[in-house]
C-alpha cells in the first residue's frame, strides 16, 4: 500500500457529503443522559479505589500496561459504544471483536480486567459492570505514567452483543487518511479537537513494524528534518522493521519519553518523526489546516493538551449503546455474557 500522504485525496465535496451523512445516521452519541458520578455511591463505594490499586500493580509490573489499558478503551466505544463488547471471548453463539484485522494483534490487557472484575464480585457482586471497570481503568492508567485526572461517569451496562464486522470497519487504521479518520470520529459524535487530543494517548504507546514499515518506507524522508539525529533515528527504525520480516516487532511511538504521558508526542510530528502515517497526517497533511494548528498547540503547551484529553476522554467514555442500556446487563466474568 501506497503512504497516505500520497493517496489520491477524496473530492472536499465528496468528503463533506459523507460527514453529512454520518451525522444523520448516528447511532451512537457521545452523550451521558444515564451516566453519573455516584452512580456506585451506596451500592459499591469501593469500586474506585479497587480498580486504582490493580492498576498500580500492574504499571509497576510492566509500564506498557498503561497503554494496553487505554488502547482498549478506546477500541471498545468505537464498537457499539463504551459496553463492554470488546472483552467479549469467542462463543458458538457469539462471535467477539478479539480476532478482528483490527484487534488480534493490537490487544493486550484482558487479564488485568479480569483480575479487577473478580476482586470487585468479591464485594459488590453483579453491580459493577466491566464497561465501567474498563472506562475507570483507562483513567488510572494515564494518571500512573503521569498524565491528567478527570471525573469519570459511571452506569454503564455490558452488552450482550459484539461486532467482529465494525471492529473491522469503525477504528481507525495506521495507514489512514486524515479526512477517513477524521470522518470515523464524527459518526461517533467526536470532533477535530477530539481526533487530535485521543490520538495524543500515543504518547505512550506502541507499534508494530507492520504498522510502521509503510512511513519509514514512503515519506518519512519527506516530512523529517534533514539532520543527524533524524537520519539515526530512521535507521534504527528500519533496523527494527525491515522491508520484509519482523511485523511483530515493536517500538515506541514516542522514542523521546515512552513511557511518559506528556506532550512530546507532538513536538515529534513537528520534526516530521511521527511514527505513523495516521498520525502525521495531523500535522503534514495538506488537509489539515486545523489539525496542524492543534498539533502545534499542544507541542508547545502541555496544560492545555491534557485539559483537551481529559474532556475528550469523558466524551468517548459518553457514547452510548443505547441497546444495551435496555438490553444489556453486569457480566459475571468479562469474558462471557450471562447464561
Amino acid at each position: 500500500m501506497a503512504t497516505s500522504l500520497h493517496h489520491p485525496r477524496l473530492p472536499i465535496l465528496q468528503f463533506l457529503l459523507l460527514v453529512l451523512w454520518s451525522f444523520s445516521s448516528w447511532p451512537l452519541h457521545a452523550s451521558e443522559p444515564y451516566l453519573t458520578l455516584d452512580y456506585y455511591a451506596k451500592t459499591c463505594p469501593t469500586v474506585f479505589e479497587i480498580i486504582r490499586k490493580e492498576m498500580e500493580c500492574a504499571v509497576l509490573s510492566d509500564p506498557r500496561n498503561a497503554a494496553f489499558i487505554v488502547r482498549l478503551h478506546f477500541h471498545d466505544c468505537f464498537v457499539q459504544g463504551c459496553d463492554g463488547s470488546v472483552l467479549l471471548d469467542d462463543t458458538i453463539d457469539l462471535k467477539g471483536e478479539k480476532k478482528s484485522s483490527n484487534n488480534k494483534n493490537a490487544l493486550k490487557g484482558f487479564r488485568i480486567i479480569d483480575r479487577m472484575k473478580n476482586k470487585i464480585e468479591s464485594e459488590c457482586p453483579g453491580i459493577v459492570s466491566c464497561a465501567d471497570i474498563l472506562t475507570i481503568a483507562a483513567r488510572d492508567a494515564v494518571i500512573l505514567v503521569g498524565g491528567p485526572y478527570w471525573d469519570v461517569p459511571v452506569g454503564r451496562k455490558d452488552s450482550r452483543t459484539a461486532s467482529y464486522e465494525l471492529a473491522n470497519t469503525n477504528i481507525p487504521g495506521s495507514d489512514e487518511g486524515l479526512l477517513s479518520i477524521i470522518s470515523k470520529f464524527a459518526y461517533q459524535g467526536l470532533s477535530v479537537t477530539d481526533v487530535v487530543a485521543l490520538s495524543g494517548a500515543h504518547t505512550i504507546g506502541m507499534a508494530r513494524c507492520v504498522n510502521f514499515r509503510n512511513r519509514i518506507y514512503g515519506d518519512f524522508v519527506a516530512t523529517s528534518e534533514k539532520n543527524q539525529l533524524s537520519e539515526t533515528y530512521l535507521r534504527n527504525l528500519k533496523s527494527i522493521c525491515p522491508v520484509v520480516g519482523g511485523d511483530n516487532n515493536v517500538t515506541a511511538m514516542d522514542s523521546v519519553t515512552p513511557y511518559l504521558f506528556d506532550n512530546t508526542f507532538y513536538q515529534t510530528l513537528l520534526k516530521g518523526e511521527g511514527l505513523l502515517n495516521s498520525d502525521q497526517e495531523m500535522y503534514s497533511s495538506i488537509f489539515g489546516i486545523q489539525t496542524k494548528e492543534l498539533v502545534k498547540k499542544y507541542a508547545h503547551d502541555p496544560l492545555a493538551f491534557f485539559q483537551q484529553f481529559s474532556d475528550s476522554m469523558v466524551k468517548m467514555g459518553n457514547i452510548t449503546n443505547q441497546d444495551s442500556f435496555v438490553n444489556g446487563e453486569v457480566r459475571k466474568s468479562c469474558r462471557f455474557v450471562n447464561t
